[in-house]
């Protein structure tokens, strides 16, 4: 029978899976992998190692897992990323990551400076910030000009998975409106003064839509991968669209809420709409439009916690149910990696307050959930703020399981969640968008199963934390600067 491969590159682990054209799962793979951080605020992965490695490896098991013949390829990815190659696809550095990696600092200064903070939203839909590649390729310029010497070619991590399938050099209209300030969202083109003046003589790839084929695999890869020579492969994306894509977030008033290491928040748009303190972007589809929040910690929180306690996630979800709503009168800041949307704060640090000798793992636990929960709530605010009015918020990724946390997130913003069946991700999304482009993907893919509505008894208790969560970040923003620089 046939199948369609997806495979999504994330920042903990990579993850494929095989599914027949009416949804149904096959097999699935997952490789883990580290994140590396050589210096404070640095972020990378090996892409060789990390990216193509990953994705030969679930490519070869996933294929060996059955007789089934492969029909469609779709890939993902975490991004907007920066990877430097030479003229045939070698990486030249490790790549440098999305949002999380704050070392362009001085650059998005310049750049906001010298284009104009208005002028770059107006064509690019966001400001400048740690999450533009922009900036980035002008710090590789400066700082390492050896390797810049030698870059040719740049690449995100699906990109780079599909140029060594098929040999093409293309990057999706999504992920590009994502390398502000390069990518004009009104006109769907490079912008030539502003890729000239920041990175002259770099060819930028071709671009395509998430779904469009670019290309099909090659002798070489089809070695490589086990996958056979032929198949064609769609140009794919940034996983945060691509999960969208598994969770039925498609259609305009959707709003997509992922849980992973990174929060992540996608609303669906019709129409434009630009916001200081949030992302604009073109849609994965021609003639959409997303408006776009990210968290730099979630998940990343969680596991720290359960590394620092030797407990397992099981035990942990079952001691912060018992702490209690508030968990016992602590309260915390999740900017452990400085924060992205609505702040832009590269600076911002973590803080837990209100500690005593009576505290417990659960309790810092029952925070960390919390935390992230406020941290959703003011990111769905900004988007009112710009005009966004979502019909439906779906939530999907892998911390939706267990039922805590989204209870709570449920109760902090006051909305329902809809949890659709299949929780695999984004890997799913790129096998159905593959299949879709190929005219085979039939049914209702990922129906909804799950709906949490919120308590409505814990809404009083919340939106009073809330405000002391907002006030906590604007009085000790000083102390968490200074502390900052001193981890430089």
């Amino acid at each position: 029978m046939d199948v369609l491969l997806g495979v999504d590159i994330g920042s903990a682990s990579s993850k494929g899976v095989l599914a027949r054209p009416d949804g149904t799962v096959v097999a699935t793979a997952v490789r883990e992998h580290a994140l590396s951080t050589p210096r404070p605020g640095w972020v990378e992965h090996d892409a060789e190692q990390v990216w193509w490695g990953d994705f030969v490896a679930i490519a070869r098991e996933l294929t060996a897992a059955t007789d089934d013949r492969v029909v469609g390829v779709g890939v993902s990815g975490i991004g907007p990323c920066l990877l430097a190659a030479d003229e045939t696809g070698k990486p030249l550095r490790p790549a440098i990551l999305y949002g999380i990696d704050t070392r362009a600092v001085r650059e998005i200064a310049e750049l906001t400076d010298s284009y104009g903070e208005r002028n770059i939203i107006e064509r690019c839909g966001s400001p400048l910030t740690s999450q533009a590649v922009g900036p980035k390729l002008l710090w590789l310029r400066r700082n390492e000009p050896d390797v810049w010497s030698r870059t040719r070619r740049i690449f995100m991590a699906s990109s780079l998975i599909v140029h060594r399938l098929t040999g093409a050099y293309v990057l999706d209209h999504h992920s590009a409106s994502q390398c502000t300030p390069l990518y004009d969202q009104l006109a769907h083109s490079w912008i030539p003064e502003w890729t000239d003046d920041i990175a002259p003589g770099l060819a930028f790839p071709e671009l395509a839509w998430p779904g469009d084929v670019v290309g099909k695999i090659s002798t070489e890869a089809a070695a490589a991968t086990g996958l056979p020579p032929g198949a064609p492969v769609i140009a794919g994306t940034i996983d945060a669209w691509a999960e969208a894509v598994s969770a039925g977030v498609t259609e305009p008033g959707d709003l997509m809420l992922m849980y992973g290491t990174t929060m992540f928040m996608v609303a669906v748009l019709a129409d434009r709409l630009t916001w200081p303190t949030l992302w604009g972007t073109v849609g994965g589809k021609p003639g959409t439009f997303n408006l776009a929040g990210g968290m730099a910690t979630s998940g990343a929180i969680t596991d720290w916690l359960r590394r620092l306690t030797g407990a397992d996630f099981g035990t942990l979800v079952d001691e912060a149910r018992a702490a209690g709503r508030g968990a016992d009168g602590l309260l915390m800041l999740p900017y452990f990696a400085g924060e992205r949307t609505p702040l832009f704060d590269t600076e911002a640090r973590g803080i837990v307050a209100g500690l005593t000798l009576r505290h417990e793992r659960g309790h810092l636990y029952r925070a960390a959930l919390e935390a992230t929960a406020f941290g959703v709530r003011h990111n769905l605010e900004a988007m009112r703020a710009a005009g966004n009015t979502h019909q439906r918020l779906v939530a999907i990724g892998g911390g939706t399981k267990g039922g805590l946390w989204t209870q709570i997130v449920s109760d902090v913003v006051g909305e329902s969640q809809h949890l659709p069946e299949q929780t695999i991700g984004a890997c799913y999304g790129d096998a159905q968008l593959v299949g879709e482009t190929l005219g085979i993907a039939t049914g209702s893919w990922n129906p909804i199963a799950t709906v949490i509505e919120p308590d409505p008894a814990a809404a009083a208790d919340y939106d009073s934390l809330y405000r002391l969560y907002r006030d906590l970040y604007t009085s000790t923003i000083d102390i968490a600067h200074t502390l900052a620089a001193r981890q430089q």
